[in-house]
């Protein structure tokens, strides 16, 4: 800031720093450090603090807005069978009667243990196709590989529900209808999958491939050599999505499985018929138990999620 009492800084010369004064950016001529003008950045860091509050306020918000149906479910299933309609936010006195009455109605170990199987599968069947595919499009050249890659991009943009029929009429020739195995089979291709990991490995150091080449390693050794290791962060996050997606499906287990019992979102689904929707603590009690799982899974890897999203080449 200049007084009034203060001589007249002078311009600094096209060539450098004027003699008298400091230029804007470059040290003081006694080489000292340099001199800035602190008006305008205090009004910069107002503005951008300001925006940062705000954003962070905005994103509290949203949290609590995504958050708040989770702990109402948890909240709910956790009352007495008396104060299910009860509005107060805290459940109190707690209660497991809930709880109790799921497993009396329902077998919830069986159907756990049936949608566990069925969802680590199929999420560990889509994680290993679609490394090697999206390995095979970044490491290789052929022929037809843009077209190749295009149709893999296509197939994830095609709502399962059209390719229903023909898996389902495809399953009953080969017996597989109300088998666990019918359900994973038709689903161990993740189109988004190769999606994802085609975008981490084409920003993989080509050097590192070329070294191992040069090293004698063959293809297979170098993926899960010098590959995989420097994806585990990716695959982490990939591998929760997939894990959630095959775990939250419905349509497809509902349509080739005619048993109530076999996995647990048919299981809800025949809770709801049997008490006719309205038994809600022991709903809650259920729902809340088939989230737990994966609640617990992303806490576990949330790191390698955060990790593997940054890290990607979709920004």
């Amino acid at each position: 800031m200049t007084l009034a009492t203060d001589p007249p800084v002078t311009e600094p010369s096209a060539t450098g720093p004027s003699a008298t004064g400091p230029s804007a950016t470059g040290p003081s001529a006694t080489g000292g450090a340099p001199v800035t003008n602190f008006d305008a950045p205090v009004i910069a860091g107002g503005r951008s603090r300001t925006r940062v509050v705000v954003g962070h306020l905005t994103l509290a918000l949203l949290g609590l807005a995504c958050v708040f149906p989770i702990y109402w479910l948890y909240a709910t299933s956790l009352r007495r069978p008396g104060d299910i309609y009860e509005l107060s936010p805290l459940p109190w006195p707690l209660s497991l009667d809930s709880y109790r009455t799921a497993f009396d109605e329902v077998d919830v170990a069986r159907l756990l243990l049936n949608t566990t199987v069925v969802a680590t599968l199929t999420a560990l069947g889509q994680l290993l196709t679609s490394l090697l595919a999206a390995y095979a499009f970044a490491a290789w050249s052929f022929p037809g590989k843009r077209l190749l890659y295009l149709a893999f991009v296509a197939s994830w943009l095609v709502p399962f529900q059209v390719s229903m029929l023909p898996n389902y009429v495809l399953l009953h020739q080969l017996g597989l209808l109300n088998t666990l195995s019918g359900v994973i089979i038709p689903n161990v291709v993740s189109g988004l999958g190769v999606l994802l990991l085609r975008q981490h490995l084409d920003s993989f150091p080509k050097e590192l491939l070329e070294a191992a080449r040069m090293d004698g390693r063959s293809s297979w050794s170098t993926l899960w050599t010098v590959v995989v290791p420097n994806l585990r962060a990716a695959l982490a996050a990939l591998g929760i999505l997939l894990l959630v997606n095959a775990w939250n499906e419905y349509f497809w287990p509902a349509m080739v499985l005619q048993r109530d019992n076999s996995v647990l979102q048919l299981g809800i689904r025949s809770f709801m018929s049997a008490t006719e929707g309205n038994d809600w603590g022991p709903l809650t009690a259920t729902a809340g138990l088939a989230c737990l799982p994966i609640f617990v899974i992303y806490l576990v890897l949330q790191r390698h999620v955060v990790s593997g999203f940054v890290r990607s080449g979709l920004r």
